[in-house]
């Protein structure tokens, strides 16, 4: 009898020190999946809640007095609209040039021929420890004429060193190097190689680079804080971080003028979050599909 059939006539049970191992397990991540998720749920439910019973704490589990008042100051603003429009315009930018960028450089630092290439590591290597500083950085964007322009916010964000290293580690554990070779012996230069047989292999790094990078711009706003002066220019984040630190800057009058402020604020707070991160979340199932693929090849081998 062989044992595959014994095992399957005779399966083995798991011991009662399995039992406690699994149990274990399941308590603990169950544990820090609270921990993770309840934030997330306690921000949606504080953002529909009314004011008063957030701060009074009886929002726990559910929302109180369902009111949609705060979404309502946020997106009547044009400049909330026009915050979106400009994050949008930045992310889209980043995110071709990026691709531009990232994954032919990846490809050629996973080539062993490529000359030079230790060198070329080292000299990505030393940014990703070392960095000039803000002053310098601000001295070298005026130099080139791009305060207080769009291009200040993109062309600083297309090119992340580690993003870099697993896209080179993508392409070392992912494709063979016998259809490179097989592509060379029918003739294939390095460009039609690249774009006729590297990328339709590639969908998994390059949905993964693309939300990164898209996720790295959507998220930003120090740059602009730093580069922009003309507030229409301002991405979605710096513009949601003028309204809060507005709304609880002018707090001043009656006390019923303060306390109806700070409510204000207080709600204001968690819909920002909301309005800020709704537009991530539905780009995240576009790539789902090759994000565990890309991300799990691309930093554990190679």
């Amino acid at each position: 009898m062989s044992k595959n059939t014994l095992s399957k006539s005779h399966p083995i049970k798991d011991g009662l020190g399995d039992k406690v191992f699994y149990t274990i397990n399941a308590i603990v991540l169950g544990i820090l999946a609270l921990i993770v998720i309840y934030p997330l749920y306690f921000i949606i439910i504080a953002s529909i809640s009314d004011p008063d019973a957030v701060l009074a704490g009886q929002v726990v589990l559910y929302p109180v007095q369902i009111t949609m008042s705060g979404f309502q100051k946020i997106l009547e603003r044009t400049d909330v609209w026009q915050g979106y429009l400009n994050t949008i315009i930045y992310t889209v930018l980043t995110v071709i040039l990026s691709l531009v960028v990232t994954i032919p450089a990846g490809w050629a630092l996973s080539r062993p021929s490529l000359p030079g290439k230790k060198l070329l590591m080292v000299y990505f290597i030393i940014p990703m420890f070392f960095g000039g500083g803000l002053i310098p950085f601000y001295n070298v964007m005026s130099s080139l004429g791009l305060i207080n322009n769009m291009w200040a916010i993109v062309l600083p964000s297309i090119l992340s060193v580690w993003n870099l290293f697993m896209t080179k580690t993508f392409f070392e554990s992912s494709i063979p190097a016998g259809l490179v070779e097989a592509a060379k012996i029918d003739g294939a230069g390095e460009f039609r190689t690249f774009t006729s047989l590297v990328l339709p292999l590639s969908k998994a790094i390059l949905a993964v680079m693309a939300l990164y990078y898209a996720i790295g711009q959507w998220n930003s706003y120090f740059n602009a804080m730093i580069f922009l002066q003309d507030e229409t220019m301002y991405p979605l984040q710096l513009v949601l971080k003028e309204i809060l630190i507005a709304s609880e800057s002018t707090m001043g009058g009656s006390g019923e003028t303060i306390l109806e402020q700070y409510r204000l604020a207080n709600q204001i707070k968690y819909v920002s979050v909301i309005v800020s991160s709704v537009p991530v979340l539905m780009l995240y199932p576009f790539v789902q599909k090759y994000f565990n693929q890309g991300v799990m090849i691309g930093s554990l081998k190679g």
